[in-house]
């Protein structure tokens, strides 16, 4: 199998007109640089880095609380909509979102899942039957690590986290954790867990500055997550001079989970360039859950976005990367291609 047209290659997101040929295994064989008949742009799939899909139920709720209001355990908007629900239902809505996703070009998203070894089971009951891949980054116990994918903190301040520490680095399984979102009280004991990555990091100082960029730690940033809950917005120049980030959509609750809007708020926000923000939302997410796309290569799984280059949105577009990133949408797509 084969998709042509212009391609955008490697981590730089080189535009090379030709095509990608895909082999029995799903994987890229080949990409043959020629000409074709083809306006058709082809992308990586996308891996949003960070979601709270449980809270699909919920879409809207809440507005005007403060962050705390909307999602702090135990008694937070959030956390109280979901112990009312039926566990049909939170399924339900879970397979909703993770659908839409699909359909616009997310290849998989790494979820903080609520609700301990049940709710790892009903994430993996939502996805069932799509292409998707979700990663449950549970939480509420290291048995729920175990039966999931990895362990996503809520945060320093909500306790040491020393166990799970010790157990996902026994699973070798990966451990993410909220730092910074609020203020800066939870970044030094975040960072003293040696986490994989962390999310959110609004509020760092100068020292937290420092450590990052001697520890090299990755960041999931969710920028229009922090800007609809009042906490600011990260720092993106300086902490991608330091480390490695990533795209997230964090709480459906708050926001659609669109790669597609995230990217282009974020690049009409800051001075990142249009490449670095396409890798944030394709490569640097997949390597964090050491994922074999999220870049069109030989021998890498073909799992690709391919958008319609004539589009009323992108015709005679002058910049491939730059029209993906801050202005292509859902109705560009022309096929989202997982595999064979």
């Amino acid at each position: 199998m084969e998709r042509t047209g212009t391609i955008l290659r490697g981590r730089e997101f080189e535009p090379v007109e030709g095509r990608v040929v895909i082999d029995d295994d799903g994987r890229i064989e080949a990409i043959e640089e020629t000409s074709v008949d083809s306006s058709s742009i082809i992308v990586p799939a996308f891996v949003n880095a960070h979601t709270h899909i449980g809270d699909s139920i919920a879409k809207e709720a809440g507005g005007g609380l403060s962050l705390e209001e909307l999602v702090a355990p135990p008694d937070g908007l959030k956390h109280r909509l979901l112990r009312a629900a039926s566990r049909e239902e939170l399924v339900s809505a879970m397979h909703t979102s993770l659908e839409f996703m699909q359909q616009a070009g997310t290849a998989a998203c790494l979820d903080f899942r609520e609700g301990d070894v049940e709710g790892v089971d009903m994430l993996a009951d939502a996805v069932s039957d799509l292409e998707i891949d979700a990663y449950s980054f549970a939480r509420g116990s290291v048995e729920a690590m175990d039966a999931g994918d990895g362990f996503g903190a809520s945060g320093a301040n909500d306790g040491t986290f020393d166990r799970e520490r010790r157990a996902t680095r026994r699973a070798g399984k990966p451990f993410g954790i909220h730092a910074g979102e609020v203020d800066a009280s939870d970044i030094h004991p975040a960072l003293d867990l040696e986490p994989d990555f962390l999310v959110h990091m609004v509020h760092p100082e100068p020292v937290h500055l420092d450590r990052l960029a001697d520890s090299e730690i990755p960041i999931v940033v969710c920028p229009r997550s922090n800007l609809v809950t009042d906490v600011g917005l990260s720092p993106y120049s300086e902490l991608n001079e330091r480390t490695t980030l990533a795209l997230g959509t964090d709480n459906v609750m708050l926001n659609s989970p669109s790669m597609f809007r995230e990217m282009e708020f974020l690049a009409k926000l800051s001075e990142l360039p249009a490449a670095e923000i396409l890798r944030m939302a394709t490569i640097n997410g997949a390597e964090i859950a050491d994922l074999e796309y999220g870049l069109i290569e030989p021998g890498r799984e073909a799992r690709l976005l391919v958008l319609d280059g004539d589009s009323p949105n992108l015709a005679d577009a002058r910049d491939p990367v730059r029209a993906v990133v801050r202005r292509a949408g859902v109705s560009d797509i022309e096929a989202v291609q997982f595999g064979l």
